[in-house]
Protein backbone atom coordinates (compact mmCIF):
# COMPACT_ATOMS: atom_id res chain seq x y z
CA UNK A 1 0.00 0.00 0.00
CA UNK A 2 1.35 3.25 -0.79
CA UNK A 3 2.29 5.90 2.02
CA UNK A 4 3.46 9.01 0.06
CA UNK A 5 1.22 10.61 1.38
CA UNK A 6 1.97 10.90 4.76
CA UNK A 7 5.66 12.28 4.27
CA UNK A 8 4.68 15.70 5.66
CA UNK A 9 3.01 14.51 8.58
CA UNK A 10 3.83 11.11 10.30
CA UNK A 11 1.62 8.41 11.07
CA UNK A 12 1.37 9.31 14.45
CA UNK A 13 -0.09 12.82 13.19
CA UNK A 14 -2.29 11.80 10.56
CA UNK A 15 -4.32 9.01 12.98
CA UNK A 16 -4.41 12.24 15.75
CA UNK A 17 -5.89 14.68 13.36
CA UNK A 18 -8.34 11.98 12.38
CA UNK A 19 -9.16 11.19 15.57
CA UNK A 20 -9.70 14.51 16.79
CA UNK A 21 -11.71 15.21 13.64
CA UNK A 22 -14.17 12.51 14.60
CA UNK A 23 -14.52 13.31 18.60
CA UNK A 24 -15.55 16.56 17.17
CA UNK A 25 -17.87 15.31 15.12
CA UNK A 26 -19.44 12.74 18.20
CA UNK A 27 -19.50 16.16 19.82
CA UNK A 28 -22.20 17.72 17.85
CA UNK A 29 -25.25 15.03 19.16
CA UNK A 30 -24.14 15.58 22.71
CA UNK A 31 -23.32 19.21 22.70
CA UNK A 32 -27.15 20.34 23.20
CA UNK A 33 -28.32 17.83 25.31
CA UNK A 34 -28.24 20.17 28.51
CA UNK A 35 -30.11 22.70 26.48
CA UNK A 36 -33.28 20.52 25.41
CA UNK A 37 -35.27 21.33 28.20
CA UNK A 38 -35.29 24.79 27.60
CA UNK A 39 -35.30 25.06 23.77
CA UNK A 40 -38.94 25.57 23.73
CA UNK A 41 -38.39 29.21 25.55
CA UNK A 42 -35.15 30.16 23.94
CA UNK A 43 -36.56 29.20 20.46
CA UNK A 44 -40.02 30.85 21.29
CA UNK A 45 -41.72 27.88 20.34
CA UNK A 46 -43.30 24.51 21.44
CA UNK A 47 -41.62 21.54 23.10
CA UNK A 48 -42.99 19.39 19.53
CA UNK A 49 -41.40 21.67 17.66
CA UNK A 50 -38.17 22.28 19.23
CA UNK A 51 -37.57 18.82 19.40
CA UNK A 52 -36.62 19.26 15.73
CA UNK A 53 -33.26 20.61 16.88
CA UNK A 54 -32.42 17.16 17.69
CA UNK A 55 -34.12 15.08 15.08
CA UNK A 56 -32.90 16.84 12.27
CA UNK A 57 -29.45 16.17 13.45
CA UNK A 58 -30.36 12.44 14.07
CA UNK A 59 -31.64 12.20 10.20
CA UNK A 60 -28.79 13.93 8.71
CA UNK A 61 -26.16 11.51 9.85
CA UNK A 62 -27.93 8.71 9.32
CA UNK A 63 -28.73 9.61 5.86
CA UNK A 64 -25.14 11.20 5.20
CA UNK A 65 -22.77 8.16 6.19
CA UNK A 66 -23.09 5.70 3.02
CA UNK A 67 -23.71 8.93 0.98
CA UNK A 68 -20.19 10.21 2.04
CA UNK A 69 -18.72 6.75 2.01
CA UNK A 70 -19.83 6.99 -2.09
CA UNK A 71 -17.97 10.20 -2.71
CA UNK A 72 -15.10 9.09 -0.52
CA UNK A 73 -14.60 6.56 -2.86
CA UNK A 74 -15.23 7.82 -5.97
CA UNK A 75 -13.71 11.36 -5.53
CA UNK A 76 -11.08 11.34 -2.89
CA UNK A 77 -11.54 11.06 1.06
CA UNK A 78 -9.58 14.19 1.61
CA UNK A 79 -12.13 16.25 -0.39
CA UNK A 80 -15.26 14.68 1.62
CA UNK A 81 -13.46 15.24 4.98
CA UNK A 82 -12.41 18.75 4.43
CA UNK A 83 -16.32 19.23 2.71
CA UNK A 84 -17.94 17.53 5.98
CA UNK A 85 -15.39 19.87 8.28
CA UNK A 86 -16.66 23.46 6.27
CA UNK A 87 -20.42 22.16 7.29
CA UNK A 88 -20.26 21.83 10.79
CA UNK A 89 -18.75 25.12 10.83
CA UNK A 90 -21.32 26.41 9.04
CA UNK A 91 -23.90 25.10 10.59
CA UNK A 92 -22.45 25.47 14.15
CA UNK A 93 -22.53 29.13 13.46
CA UNK A 94 -25.56 29.93 11.80
CA UNK A 95 -27.10 28.48 15.26
CA UNK A 96 -24.35 30.29 17.31
CA UNK A 97 -25.98 33.72 15.64
CA UNK A 98 -29.92 32.12 16.02
CA UNK A 99 -32.78 32.76 18.45
CA UNK A 100 -35.42 31.16 16.25
CA UNK A 101 -36.19 27.55 15.27
CA UNK A 102 -35.82 27.42 11.80
CA UNK A 103 -31.70 28.63 11.51
CA UNK A 104 -31.15 26.54 14.38
CA UNK A 105 -32.47 23.52 12.99
CA UNK A 106 -31.31 23.81 9.53
CA UNK A 107 -28.33 24.52 11.60
CA UNK A 108 -28.30 21.60 13.64
CA UNK A 109 -28.90 19.45 10.23
CA UNK A 110 -26.00 20.96 8.87
CA UNK A 111 -23.99 19.61 11.76
CA UNK A 112 -25.45 16.06 11.40
CA UNK A 113 -24.74 16.04 7.48
CA UNK A 114 -20.64 16.42 8.75
CA UNK A 115 -21.16 12.94 10.40
CA UNK A 116 -19.82 10.76 7.00
CA UNK A 117 -15.84 11.85 8.56
CA UNK A 118 -16.27 9.28 10.56
CA UNK A 119 -16.47 6.10 8.24
CA UNK A 120 -14.36 7.70 5.62
CA UNK A 121 -11.71 8.63 8.09
CA UNK A 122 -11.53 5.35 9.37
CA UNK A 123 -11.16 3.78 5.74
CA UNK A 124 -8.73 7.13 4.97
CA UNK A 125 -6.52 5.34 7.67
CA UNK A 126 -7.11 2.31 6.12
CA UNK A 127 -5.65 3.65 2.94
CA UNK A 128 -2.64 5.74 4.07
CA UNK A 129 -1.08 4.50 6.96
CA UNK A 130 1.60 1.48 7.45
CA UNK A 131 0.00 -1.85 7.78
CA UNK A 132 1.12 -2.59 11.22
CA UNK A 133 0.02 0.83 12.12
CA UNK A 134 -3.87 0.41 10.48
CA UNK A 135 -5.41 -1.22 13.65
CA UNK A 136 -4.11 0.29 16.51
CA UNK A 137 -5.29 3.48 14.83
CA UNK A 138 -8.76 2.19 13.99
CA UNK A 139 -9.22 1.02 17.46
CA UNK A 140 -8.15 4.60 18.81
CA UNK A 141 -10.40 6.59 16.30
CA UNK A 142 -13.12 4.02 17.55
CA UNK A 143 -12.79 4.34 20.96
CA UNK A 144 -12.32 8.15 20.16
CA UNK A 145 -16.16 8.34 19.09
CA UNK A 146 -17.23 7.56 23.23
CA UNK A 147 -14.93 10.24 23.86
CA UNK A 148 -16.65 12.66 22.04
CA UNK A 149 -19.60 11.70 23.41
CA UNK A 150 -18.84 11.21 27.05
CA UNK A 151 -16.86 14.45 27.39
CA UNK A 152 -19.32 16.42 25.38
CA UNK A 153 -22.34 16.32 28.03
CA UNK A 154 -20.65 17.71 31.29
CA UNK A 155 -18.84 20.29 28.72
CA UNK A 156 -21.59 21.42 27.42
CA UNK A 157 -23.45 21.57 30.60
CA UNK A 158 -20.98 23.41 32.17
CA UNK A 159 -21.17 26.01 29.49
CA UNK A 160 -25.10 26.36 29.85
CA UNK A 161 -24.76 26.64 33.54
CA UNK A 162 -22.19 29.78 33.07
CA UNK A 163 -22.61 31.55 30.31
CA UNK A 164 -25.28 31.83 27.09
CA UNK A 165 -26.31 29.05 25.36
CA UNK A 166 -24.91 30.46 22.30
CA UNK A 167 -21.61 29.23 23.58
CA UNK A 168 -22.29 26.14 22.96
CA UNK A 169 -22.18 26.54 19.27
CA UNK A 170 -19.18 28.61 18.60
CA UNK A 171 -17.04 26.38 20.45
CA UNK A 172 -18.19 23.98 18.16
CA UNK A 173 -17.72 26.44 15.38
CA UNK A 174 -14.01 26.79 16.77
CA UNK A 175 -12.94 23.34 16.88
CA UNK A 176 -14.48 22.61 13.61
CA UNK A 177 -12.19 25.28 12.18
CA UNK A 178 -9.24 23.44 14.23
CA UNK A 179 -10.03 20.24 12.47
CA UNK A 180 -10.27 22.10 9.27
CA UNK A 181 -7.20 23.91 9.14
CA UNK A 182 -5.55 20.40 10.41
CA UNK A 183 -6.92 18.17 7.67
CA UNK A 184 -6.23 20.99 5.23
CA UNK A 185 -2.07 21.27 5.73
CA UNK A 186 -1.05 18.10 7.21
CA UNK A 187 -3.40 15.62 4.92
CA UNK A 188 -2.66 14.46 1.57
CA UNK A 189 -5.28 12.51 -0.66
CA UNK A 190 -5.62 8.85 -0.66
CA UNK A 191 -4.43 7.11 -3.75
CA UNK A 192 -7.56 5.11 -3.27
CA UNK A 193 -10.27 5.97 -5.92
CA UNK A 194 -13.01 4.47 -7.99
CA UNK A 195 -14.03 7.32 -10.18
CA UNK A 196 -17.65 6.48 -11.89
CA UNK A 197 -21.07 7.48 -12.18
CA UNK A 198 -22.49 8.62 -8.65
CA UNK A 199 -26.18 7.52 -8.35
CA UNK A 200 -28.52 10.41 -7.53
CA UNK A 201 -31.71 8.26 -7.62
CA UNK A 202 -29.92 5.81 -5.15
CA UNK A 203 -29.57 8.64 -2.83
CA UNK A 204 -33.03 10.23 -3.51
CA UNK A 205 -34.52 6.56 -2.11
CA UNK A 206 -32.25 5.98 0.33
CA UNK A 207 -32.78 9.04 1.96
CA UNK A 208 -36.47 8.91 1.28
CA UNK A 209 -36.87 5.49 2.77
CA UNK A 210 -34.49 6.42 5.80
CA UNK A 211 -36.26 9.45 6.78
CA UNK A 212 -39.82 8.10 6.64
CA UNK A 213 -38.41 4.98 9.28
CA UNK A 214 -36.13 6.90 11.24
CA UNK A 215 -38.84 9.95 11.68
CA UNK A 216 -41.55 7.61 12.75
CA UNK A 217 -38.95 5.63 15.48
CA UNK A 218 -38.34 9.21 16.59
CA UNK A 219 -41.14 10.94 16.82
CA UNK A 220 -43.48 8.02 17.75
CA UNK A 221 -43.63 8.47 21.43
CA UNK A 222 -44.82 12.10 20.51
CA UNK A 223 -47.09 10.92 17.60
CA UNK A 224 -48.44 7.72 18.82
CA UNK A 225 -47.05 4.37 17.83
CA UNK A 226 -51.12 3.69 16.67
CA UNK A 227 -51.36 7.08 14.87
CA UNK A 228 -51.65 7.18 10.81
CA UNK A 229 -48.53 9.19 10.80
CA UNK A 230 -46.40 7.05 12.21
CA UNK A 231 -47.69 3.77 10.57
CA UNK A 232 -47.92 5.65 7.15
CA UNK A 233 -44.48 6.58 7.75
CA UNK A 234 -42.99 2.85 8.38
CA UNK A 235 -45.22 1.52 5.46
CA UNK A 236 -43.62 3.93 3.44
CA UNK A 237 -40.18 3.89 4.32
CA UNK A 238 -40.66 -0.27 3.93
CA UNK A 239 -41.99 0.40 0.09
CA UNK A 240 -39.22 2.67 -0.55
CA UNK A 241 -36.30 0.85 0.83
CA UNK A 242 -37.58 -2.25 -1.19
CA UNK A 243 -38.02 -0.28 -4.33
CA UNK A 244 -34.77 1.04 -3.69
CA UNK A 245 -32.80 -1.75 -3.37
CA UNK A 246 -34.67 -3.96 -6.60
CA UNK A 247 -33.12 -0.67 -8.60
CA UNK A 248 -29.67 -0.60 -6.48
CA UNK A 249 -29.39 -4.33 -7.85
CA UNK A 250 -30.10 -3.47 -11.50
CA UNK A 251 -27.31 -0.59 -11.73
CA UNK A 252 -23.89 -1.00 -12.95
CA UNK A 253 -22.27 1.51 -10.40
CA UNK A 254 -24.74 1.83 -7.61
CA UNK A 255 -24.48 4.15 -4.46
CA UNK A 256 -24.50 0.79 -2.22
CA UNK A 257 -23.59 -2.19 -3.89
CA UNK A 258 -25.82 -4.86 -2.18
CA UNK A 259 -24.20 -7.99 -3.43
CA UNK A 260 -21.27 -6.77 -1.48
CA UNK A 261 -23.42 -5.94 1.39
CA UNK A 262 -24.94 -9.32 1.14
CA UNK A 263 -21.97 -11.22 1.76
CA UNK A 264 -21.87 -13.45 5.10
CA UNK A 265 -19.11 -11.63 6.28
CA UNK A 266 -20.68 -7.97 5.52
CA UNK A 267 -24.11 -8.68 6.30
CA UNK A 268 -24.15 -9.86 9.88
CA UNK A 269 -21.48 -7.61 11.07
CA UNK A 270 -23.48 -4.99 10.03
CA UNK A 271 -26.17 -6.65 11.57
CA UNK A 272 -24.26 -6.94 15.01
CA UNK A 273 -23.32 -3.23 14.48
CA UNK A 274 -26.90 -2.47 14.71
CA UNK A 275 -26.93 -4.24 18.34
CA UNK A 276 -24.18 -2.78 19.36
CA UNK A 277 -25.70 0.48 18.45
CA UNK A 278 -28.81 0.13 20.30
CA UNK A 279 -27.07 -1.64 23.54
CA UNK A 280 -24.59 1.60 23.53
CA UNK A 281 -27.06 4.04 23.86
CA UNK A 282 -28.98 2.57 26.16
CA UNK A 283 -26.39 3.99 28.69
CA UNK A 284 -26.71 7.75 27.06
CA UNK A 285 -30.29 8.01 27.55
CA UNK A 286 -30.97 5.70 30.83
CA UNK A 287 -28.12 6.63 33.11
CA UNK A 288 -28.88 10.34 33.49
CA UNK A 289 -32.70 10.02 33.84
CA UNK A 290 -31.54 7.44 36.57
CA UNK A 291 -29.40 10.12 37.88
CA UNK A 292 -30.96 12.81 37.64
CA UNK A 293 -34.22 11.18 39.31
CA UNK A 294 -35.91 12.42 42.30
CA UNK A 295 -34.33 11.44 45.34
CA UNK A 296 -37.55 11.02 47.20
CA UNK A 297 -39.03 7.87 44.76
CA UNK A 298 -36.07 6.07 46.95
CA UNK A 299 -34.25 4.63 44.18
CA UNK A 300 -33.23 8.26 42.15
CA UNK A 301 -30.10 9.70 42.42
CA UNK A 302 -30.91 13.66 42.60
CA UNK A 303 -27.89 14.59 40.73
CA UNK A 304 -28.05 18.15 38.42
CA UNK A 305 -27.14 17.70 34.93
CA UNK A 306 -23.49 18.80 35.33
CA UNK A 307 -23.16 16.04 38.27
CA UNK A 308 -24.60 13.24 36.03
CA UNK A 309 -22.44 14.28 33.31
CA UNK A 310 -19.64 14.31 35.17
CA UNK A 311 -20.17 11.05 36.77
CA UNK A 312 -20.45 9.52 32.87
CA UNK A 313 -17.61 11.53 31.82
CA UNK A 314 -15.16 8.91 32.60
CA UNK A 315 -17.00 6.05 30.13
CA UNK A 316 -15.41 7.64 27.60
CA UNK A 317 -11.70 7.74 29.02
CA UNK A 318 -12.36 4.04 29.42
CA UNK A 319 -13.40 3.45 25.53
CA UNK A 320 -10.26 5.14 24.54
CA UNK A 321 -7.96 2.85 27.35
CA UNK A 322 -9.37 0.24 25.83
CA UNK A 323 -8.37 0.67 22.42
CA UNK A 324 -4.70 -0.79 22.39
CA UNK A 325 -6.36 -3.83 23.90
CA UNK A 326 -9.01 -4.07 20.75
CA UNK A 327 -6.15 -4.10 18.88
CA UNK A 328 -3.90 -6.23 20.18
CA UNK A 329 -7.00 -9.14 20.50
CA UNK A 330 -7.76 -8.64 16.75
CA UNK A 331 -4.09 -8.34 15.94
CA UNK A 332 -3.14 -11.60 17.75
CA UNK A 333 -6.98 -13.73 16.99
CA UNK A 334 -8.89 -12.02 14.59
CA UNK A 335 -11.65 -9.28 14.44
CA UNK A 336 -14.09 -11.32 15.32
CA UNK A 337 -13.35 -12.26 18.45
CA UNK A 338 -12.76 -8.65 19.17
CA UNK A 339 -16.44 -7.98 18.15
CA UNK A 340 -17.59 -11.14 20.28
CA UNK A 341 -14.98 -10.15 23.12
CA UNK A 342 -16.88 -6.49 22.81
CA UNK A 343 -20.56 -8.09 23.00
CA UNK A 344 -19.63 -10.02 25.92
CA UNK A 345 -18.46 -7.03 28.25
CA UNK A 346 -21.50 -5.21 26.86
CA UNK A 347 -23.73 -7.88 28.14
CA UNK A 348 -22.05 -8.44 31.12
CA UNK A 349 -21.99 -4.70 32.09
CA UNK A 350 -25.53 -4.54 31.78
CA UNK A 351 -26.01 -7.75 34.19
CA UNK A 352 -23.66 -6.19 36.94
CA UNK A 353 -25.26 -3.28 36.45
CA UNK A 354 -29.04 -5.24 37.65
CA UNK A 355 -27.54 -5.24 41.12
CA UNK A 356 -25.94 -1.73 41.16
CA UNK A 357 -28.59 1.16 40.83
CA UNK A 358 -28.02 2.49 44.08
CA UNK A 359 -25.48 4.79 44.35
CA UNK A 360 -23.62 6.91 42.14
CA UNK A 361 -20.57 5.28 42.47
CA UNK A 362 -22.13 1.60 41.05
CA UNK A 363 -23.67 3.81 38.15
CA UNK A 364 -20.78 4.98 36.97
CA UNK A 365 -18.96 1.83 37.24
CA UNK A 366 -21.52 -0.39 35.15
CA UNK A 367 -20.90 2.51 32.52
CA UNK A 368 -17.01 1.91 32.72
CA UNK A 369 -18.06 -1.53 31.95
CA UNK A 370 -20.66 -1.40 29.11
CA UNK A 371 -18.54 1.43 27.45
CA UNK A 372 -15.18 -0.86 27.72
CA UNK A 373 -17.00 -3.37 25.99
CA UNK A 374 -18.74 -0.57 22.64
CA UNK A 375 -14.89 0.03 22.75
CA UNK A 376 -13.85 -3.03 22.03
CA UNK A 377 -16.89 -3.45 19.60
CA UNK A 378 -16.49 -0.07 17.98
CA UNK A 379 -12.85 -1.04 17.10
CA UNK A 380 -14.01 -4.31 15.31
CA UNK A 381 -16.65 -3.15 12.90
CA UNK A 382 -14.64 -1.47 10.34
CA UNK A 383 -11.67 -3.90 10.58
CA UNK A 384 -14.41 -6.87 9.27
CA UNK A 385 -15.40 -4.96 7.09
CA UNK A 386 -12.36 -3.62 5.22
CA UNK A 387 -11.44 -7.50 4.91
CA UNK A 388 -14.40 -8.25 3.36
CA UNK A 389 -14.50 -5.61 0.64
CA UNK A 390 -12.65 -4.28 -2.38
CA UNK A 391 -10.12 -1.83 -1.21
CA UNK A 392 -11.88 1.01 -3.71
CA UNK A 393 -15.20 0.42 -1.83
CA UNK A 394 -14.18 0.94 1.76
CA UNK A 395 -15.80 4.07 2.40
CA UNK A 396 -18.50 3.10 1.36
CA UNK A 397 -18.57 0.09 3.04
CA UNK A 398 -18.05 1.83 6.12
CA UNK A 399 -20.63 4.37 5.59
CA UNK A 400 -22.89 1.26 5.77
CA UNK A 401 -21.81 0.25 8.51
CA UNK A 402 -21.85 3.68 10.38
CA UNK A 403 -25.70 3.65 8.82
CA UNK A 404 -26.48 0.38 11.07
CA UNK A 405 -25.15 1.50 13.97
CA UNK A 406 -26.98 4.74 13.54
CA UNK A 407 -30.22 2.66 13.63
CA UNK A 408 -29.06 0.69 16.00
CA UNK A 409 -29.31 3.84 18.46
CA UNK A 410 -32.36 5.59 16.80
CA UNK A 411 -34.08 1.99 17.68
CA UNK A 412 -32.75 2.40 21.04
CA UNK A 413 -33.76 6.08 21.72
CA UNK A 414 -37.04 4.61 20.41
CA UNK A 415 -37.55 1.44 22.47
CA UNK A 416 -35.86 2.93 25.95
CA UNK A 417 -38.12 6.28 25.66
CA UNK A 418 -41.10 4.06 24.92
CA UNK A 419 -40.19 1.92 27.96
CA UNK A 420 -39.45 4.50 30.28
CA UNK A 421 -43.23 6.52 29.25
CA UNK A 422 -45.38 3.71 30.39
CA UNK A 423 -43.17 2.48 33.33
CA UNK A 424 -43.61 5.51 35.89
CA UNK A 425 -44.69 5.99 39.35
CA UNK A 426 -45.75 9.25 40.99
CA UNK A 427 -43.85 12.05 42.98
CA UNK A 428 -46.18 14.16 43.97
CA UNK A 429 -47.63 15.73 40.70
CA UNK A 430 -45.49 14.43 38.72
CA UNK A 431 -44.81 10.81 36.93
CA UNK A 432 -41.51 10.03 37.17
CA UNK A 433 -39.91 6.34 35.18
CA UNK A 434 -40.03 3.75 37.49
CA UNK A 435 -37.37 1.51 39.24
CA UNK A 436 -38.63 -1.16 37.40
CA UNK A 437 -38.32 0.66 33.98
CA UNK A 438 -35.04 1.33 34.44
CA UNK A 439 -33.96 -2.75 35.02
CA UNK A 440 -36.45 -3.62 32.29
CA UNK A 441 -34.10 -1.49 29.79
CA UNK A 442 -31.10 -2.92 31.41
CA UNK A 443 -32.54 -6.23 30.53
CA UNK A 444 -33.04 -5.72 26.96
CA UNK A 445 -30.23 -3.88 26.31
CA UNK A 446 -28.39 -7.08 27.82
CA UNK A 447 -30.23 -9.11 25.66
CA UNK A 448 -29.48 -7.11 22.31
CA UNK A 449 -25.81 -8.22 23.35
CA UNK A 450 -26.62 -11.65 23.67
CA UNK A 451 -28.72 -11.42 19.82
CA UNK A 452 -25.09 -9.74 18.93
CA UNK A 453 -23.31 -12.63 20.20
CA UNK A 454 -25.36 -15.22 18.26
CA UNK A 455 -24.69 -12.56 15.00
CA UNK A 456 -21.70 -12.54 15.21
CA UNK A 457 -20.97 -16.17 15.27
CA UNK A 458 -22.65 -16.64 11.92
CA UNK A 459 -19.20 -14.24 10.77
CA UNK A 460 -17.00 -16.73 9.11
CA UNK A 461 -13.58 -17.46 10.77
CA UNK A 462 -12.21 -16.76 7.44
CA UNK A 463 -12.90 -16.04 4.23
CA UNK A 464 -11.01 -15.88 0.33
CA UNK A 465 -11.69 -12.38 -1.16
CA UNK A 466 -13.75 -13.21 -3.95
CA UNK A 467 -12.58 -12.49 -7.56
CA UNK A 468 -10.71 -9.49 -8.94
CA UNK A 469 -11.06 -8.95 -5.28
CA UNK A 470 -8.21 -7.04 -3.72
CA UNK A 471 -6.53 -9.09 -0.95
CA UNK A 472 -7.68 -8.66 3.00
CA UNK A 473 -5.12 -5.89 4.42
CA UNK A 474 -2.76 -7.15 7.00
CA UNK A 475 -3.74 -9.17 10.07
CA UNK A 476 -4.35 -5.90 12.30
CA UNK A 477 -6.99 -4.99 10.67
CA UNK A 478 -8.30 -7.96 8.14
CA UNK A 479 -10.89 -10.44 8.02
CA UNK A 480 -11.25 -13.01 11.13
CA UNK A 481 -8.69 -16.04 10.93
Amino acid sequence: MPITTVRSAGAGAVTAVITLSCVVISLMQTFIVPVIPRLPELLHTGASDASWAVTATLLAAAVVTPIAGRLGDMYGKRRVIIASLVLVVAGSVLCAVSDSLLPVVTGRALQGLATGVIPVGISFLRDILPADRVGGSIALVSAALGVGGAVGLPVSAAIVQYADWHVLFWVAAGLGVLCLALVALLLRESPNQSPGRFDIPGVIGLAAGLVCLLLAATKGGAWGWTSGSVLGLLAGGVVVLLLWGIYELRVPQPLVDLRVAARRPVLFTNLASLLVGFAMYATSLVLPQLLQSPSATGYGLGQSVLAAGLALAPSGLVMMAFAPLSARITARHGARVTLLTGLCVIGLGYGVGLGLMAEVWQIVVMSMIVSAGVGIAYAASPALIMGAVPVTETASANGLNSLMRSVGTSSSSAVMAAMLATMTTRVGPVSVPSEHGFRMTYVVAMLAAVAGIGLTLLIPRAHRPAAGQDPAPAPAVGASR
